[in-house]
Order: C-alpha cells, then sequence, then structure tokens
C-alpha cells in the first residue's frame, strides 16, 4: 500500500431475509448491482483487495467479553438489519470510497470505516 492511500472497510447492512425471500430474478439483480460497482471501482482507482457475503446470523459464534470468553450460538443481539458482507478496499478517500459504494444494491445500509493498519 502506498502512503497516499487509504484501507477502507464497507460493510453491509440489511434484513438477511430479504435475501433468502428474494426472487431468482431479485437476487440476480442484486448481484448485477455487485458486478457494476466491482467493475467501477476498477475502472476509477477503487481496489477492491478483498470481499464476500456472510453466512446467516443463525450460524454466528459469539464470545463474550472477560477472562472466560463466554460462547454464546446464534446473533448477539436482535435487529432488523445484520451484517451480511463485506468489501476491503484502497482509494485515496474516502469521498472516492463513498461515491462508488453508491452503486450497490439500494436497500444496504453501508458503512464505510477506515482501517487501522497496526504494524506488530
Amino acid at each position: 500500500m502506498t502512503d497516499d492511500r487509504t484501507r477502507w472497510m464497507v460493510l453491509l447492512y440489511e434484513d438477511e431475509n430479504a435475501w433468502a425471500t428474494a426472487t431468482p430474478e431479485r437476487q440476480e439483480a442484486y448481484l448485477d448491482r455487485h458486478r457494476d460497482y466491482e467493475q467501477h471501482s476498477a475502472e476509477h482507482g477503487v481496489a477492491i483487495l478483498a470481499n464476500d457475503a456472510l453466512q446467516p446470523t443463525a450460524q454466528t459464534t459469539t464470545l463474550r467479553p472477560g477472562e472466560a470468553r463466554v460462547r454464546s450460538d446464534g446473533p448477539f443481539a436482535e435487529t432488523t438489519e445484520q451484517l451480511g458482507g463485506f468489501y476491503l478496499v484502497e482509494a485515496a478517500s474516502r469521498d472516492d470510497v463513498v461515491e462508488h459504494a453508491r452503486r450497490l444494491p439500494p436497500s444496504y445500509t453501508i458503512e464505510v470505516r477506515p482501517v487501522a493498519v497496526i504494524d506488530y
């Protein structure tokens, strides 16, 4: 990574039932928006370093704070939106990342957060 670029997490939140109950046509429309986002980003200086979707929250395991790290299976909170996927990108500015993220499906709540690079 060069000094004039920063890594960003683009976190995608949505009610996970939206995908689970979507018709095949609706699912394909979602995927088309992702393909458009990825192509447009590549053409305009936003490098996608990693991306993936997440399994449903029912597959979640949570380790609670504390020395014992108590384990619980399933989601940790009742919410209407769940973290469903992410992109790790590299770009010159937050504005670049935000502008390109607008191309993703409009049903998402999108969180753009800079990554803190920690050298160990």
